[in-house]
């Protein structure tokens, strides 16, 4: 079936379904190939483990692209196009991942994301340039502006995350890496 979405996706964000298949020993799923249309060149792979309840940025990178999947568990992946002069600026979404619906997402850079965790879970993630926590602003995950559906009024956020700043201070953090 692959991931839930029930909305008009970003520009450049694409929801691409993984197949698995299943046996008396457990399941074998192919999360990346090359051959595939992604418009992703990993060139570092992450996996990051979350308990149930977490709720991880809102992010959003200048430089990089990611490519992920959740494997084991289910999040709510919340976007919102931030690219000025993108056919969907201001536009945003919720998909979901996980569970029995495997799927993975690519994330283009100025695209902002931030991952609620329903439940323990990994995901997984490659991305276009080597990690850099320069290439990482964020807002706060529940700032109204955003226009994230967000499944839950409360998460467990890390102390940067609680910390962030609005969606208008990001954007005119921004403004520097925007097109002209």
């Amino acid at each position: 079936m692959g991931a839930v979405v029930d909305t008009t996706l970003p520009a450049g964000v694409v929801v691409r379904p993984l197949e698995s298949h299943v046996d008396d020993r457990g399941t074998f799923t192919e999360l990346y190939r090359q051959e595939w249309a992604t418009g992703v060149s990993p060139i570092q792979w992450n996996a990051v483990r979350s308990d149930g309840g977490v709720l991880r940025g809102v992010h959003v990178h200048m430089r990089h692209d990611d490519y992920l999947t959740v494997p084991y568990g289910r999040a709510a992946i919340g976007l919102r196009d931030l690219r000025r002069g993108s056919p969907t600026e201001g536009v945003s979404a919720l998909v979901g991942l996980g569970g029995e619906d495997r799927a993975a997402l690519v994330i283009p850079h100025g695209v902002a994301h931030g991952f609620y965790f329903h439940e323990p879970s990994l995901h997984v993630y490659a991305v276009t340039e080597y990690w850099d926590p320069s290439d990482e602003l964020s807002c706060h995950w529940a700032d109204p502006d955003l226009g994230i559906p967000w499944p839950v009024q409360s998460a467990r956020v890390s102390e940067r995350d609680a910390k962030s700043q609005s969606l208008r201070d990001l954007l005119r953090q921004l403004e520097p890496s925007q097109p002209i």
